[in-house]
C-alpha cells in the first residue's frame, strides 16, 4: 500500500498521509498551512483519525500547519530534536519509532540540509531487511538533494546521510521526496544510487564542490517561515486581530454569527445575553487555566468520520433551547481561536447563534494576541484566570 501523496503548488511541497487499514489511525508528514482545509477533508473522506503530525525539518519555503492540525484533530506533534522546533510535543532522535495502529515509522537522522533533518522509514510491519517506503524530506530528492548553504547545512554531513544511511536501505525501497519541481512523484533507492546527478559515483570532495557551486537564490519566505515553523506554525498572531470597533460590536464572519472581543463577550455573559462555552480539552484547562462560569465542551472535529455528537448535544443544552428555539447566543473560546471558529460554524449549522471570541485564552500582556504565549486575558480586566 502506498501513502496518500498531496502536493502544494506554491512551494512544490509533498505532504504524505500514512495510515493503518484496520484501525484507521494515521500519521501525516510535512503539512502546509495553506492546505489545512484540504488535509482535513482528505482525513475525513478516508475515515482516518490523525494521531501524529511530523516534520522532516524546519522548513524555509512554507509554514507548517502541524499546530493547527493538532488543535483540530487532537494529534500529537513530533519533530527532529536537532531542529529546535519547540512547538512540537515530541522531540525525535535517531531510531525512535512512531506507531499508528499496527503500523510504525522509524526515525533516521539524515543531517546535511539542516543539522536536525530526519527521514522516516515505513516498512508496513514487514521484516527489518525487506523493502519499504522512506520519506526523505529535503535530504534526498529525485535526481537531486537539498541545498546545504543555510540553516546549519553541511555538504559533508549530507554526503554521509545519502551514502551511508539512505543508500544502505534495500534498492527497492520507494523514495518519497519532500519536493519535486518537475512533476515526478517517487523514485527508488537503487535508482538514486545509480543515477542521482548530485551524488551517484561522486567522492565526498566532488559532492562538496558541487554543492558549494550551486549559488541558489534565498528562499522567498525564509524570514517568515523559519520562525513560525520553530513553533509548529503557531508563532504568528491569531489570524483575526482585535481592533477598537470590536469592543462595542461584532465583526461579521463567514459561516457563523461573527467575531467578538473578550470584553464584549463578557458583557453579554454578565447581562445574561450569552453563554460562554470553552471548547478546549480537559488537559488544557488543567494546565493553562479555567474560565469561571464557562460551559466546558471539548471540540473534537475528527473522531473517525463522525462529527462530535457530544458537542452538538451540549451546545444545544447550553443555548437553553433543547429542541426548541435557542434562548441565548453562544460565545466560544479556545486556546488560539482555531477550534472556536470551527465550533462556532458547527453550532451555526445546528441553528444556534454562535460567535467566536478573538485572541484565544493565551494572549499577551501587551494587548496583542500571540499563539503560545501564556498571559491569559487578565490584561482586559476580565475575571478569567490562569493557574
Amino acid at each position: 500500500m502506498n501513502p496518500i501523496q498531496l502536493f502544494d503548488p506554491a512551494s512544490s511541497t509533498y505532504t504524505y498521509i500514512l495510515f493503518d487499514v484496520d484501525s484507521r489511525e494515521a500519521l501525516l508528514i510535512d503539512p502546509v498551512d495553506e492546505q489545512l482545509p484540504r488535509d482535513l477533508q482528505v482525513l475525513r473522506e478516508h475515515g482516518l483519525r490523525l494521531v501524529w503530525t511530523v516534520e522532516t525539518h524546519a522548513h524555509a519555503d512554507h509554514i507548517t500547519s502541524a499546530g493547527l492540525l493538532a488543535e483540530h484533530t487532537g494529534a500529537k506533534t513530533a519533530a527532529p530534536a536537532g531542529c529546535g522546533i519547540g512547538g512540537a510535543s515530541v522531540q525525535l532522535q535517531h531510531g525512535d519509532v512512531l506507531r499508528f495502529g499496527d503500523q510504525a515509522v522509524e526515525v533516521l537522522h539524515t543531517p546535511g540540509h539542516t543539522a536536525g533533518s530526519v527521514s522516516y522509514l515505513w516498512r508496513m510491519g514487514s521484516s527489518t531487511g525487506s523493502a519499504g517506503h522512506v520519506f526523505t524530506g529535503d535530504t534526498l530528492l529525485i535526481n537531486g538533494c537539498g541545498r546545504t548553504d543555510f540553516q546549519s547545512g553541511s555538504a559533508k554531513d549530507l554526503y554521509h546521510s545519502l551514502t551511508q544511511v539512505l543508500f544502505a536501505l534495500p534498492d527497492d525501497t520507494t523514495v518519497w521526496p519532500g519536493h519535486d519541481y518537475q512533476g515526478r512523484t517517487h523514485s527508488r533507492i537503487g535508482q538514486e544510487k545509480a543515477s542521482n546527478a548530485r551524488v551517484a559515483g561522486k567522492t565526498e570532495a566532488e559532492f562538496v564542490a558541487i554543492m558549494d557551486s550551486l549559488n541558489l537564490p534565498r528562499p522567498k519566505r525564509m524570514d517568515e517561515a523559519v520562525p513560525a515553523n520553530l513553533l509548529s506554525g503557531l508563532g504568528g498572531p491569531v489570524r483575526h486581530d482585535l481592533d477598537g470597533m470590536l469592543e462595542a460590536m461584532p465583526r461579521p464572519a463567514t459561516g457563523y454569527a461573527g467575531d467578538v472581543s473578550p470584553q464584549l463577550a463578557w458583557a453579554w455573559v454578565q447581562a445574561g445575553q450569552a453563554v460562554l462555552v470553552d471548547v478546549r480539552t480537559d488537559a488544557e484547562r488543567e494546565w493553562v487555566g479555567f474560565v469561571p462560569g464557562a460551559v466546558p465542551v471539548a471540540w473534537k472535529q475528527w473522531p473517525g468520520m463522525a462529527l462530535n455528537t457530544d458537542f452538538d448535544r451540549a451546545v444545544r443544552e447550553a443555548a437553553g433551547g433543547g429542541n426548541a428555539a435557542p434562548a441565548r447566543r453562544l460565545v466560544l473560546l479556545c486556546r488560539s481561536g482555531v477550534r472556536s471558529i470551527a465550533a462556532a460554524r458547527r453550532a451555526t449549522e445546528l441553528g444556534l447563534e454562535a460567535y467566536n471570541i478573538l485572541e484565544g485564552f493565551e494572549g499577551d500582556p501587551d494587548g496583542q494576541a500571540h499563539r503560545g504565549a501564556r498571559g491569559g486575558w487578565r490584561h482586559h480586566g476580565l475575571p478569567w484566570r490562569q493557574n
